[in-house]
């Protein structure tokens, strides 16, 4: 339901779940995960009704369907633990930010990476290298000074 190749389809299955969540009606799995993304990023909501917009990096504009989508990616390598280690990584983060969606918005950039390599040299994005991306980052914000 939630994988397609087809962009139209796909964005359409966001507004679908978010209609249905507003309207109380019952979720299945992956559109509960779907509603509660769009739920944390209100700056969206009047975009969900684009499913046809192009947006594009070079005109500047953030897509937040891709956005997202890889909110959605987090959450479910962290339900699954694949790659291997990523829930551990996300906890250790989670333990100096406090903040579920600020620490899957640290970690996005790694994700995006990783894709985007992928994409560019048409193979399967690789795990090692987005763990390591993931454990630098940890490195990093565990060695920041707390903010007062």
């Amino acid at each position: 339901m939630f994988f397609s190749k087809d962009r139209h389809s796909l964005r359409n299955t966001y507004l679908h779940a978010w209609q249905k969540y507003q309207q109380g009606q019952p979720l299945h799995a992956m559109e509960e995960i779907i509603a509660h993304v769009i739920a944390e990023h209100p700056e969206y909501h009047k975009q969900l009704q684009q499913v046809e917009k192009d947006y594009l990096p070079e005109s500047g504009e953030s897509n937040p369907f891709l956005h997202m989508g890889l909110h959605i990616a987090l959450r479910e390598q962290l339900s699954t633990n694949r790659p291997a280690g990523i829930a551990t990584l996300t906890r250790q983060l989670l333990a100096k930010l406090k903040d579920g969606h600020e620490v899957e918005h640290q970690m996005l950039e790694c994700l995006a990476e990783s894709l985007w390599q992928a994409q560019r040299y048409q193979r399967a994005a690789d795990e090692q290298k987005y763990l390591t991306c993931v454990r630098q980052l940890v490195i990093k914000i565990c060695q920041e000074e707390p903010q007062v």
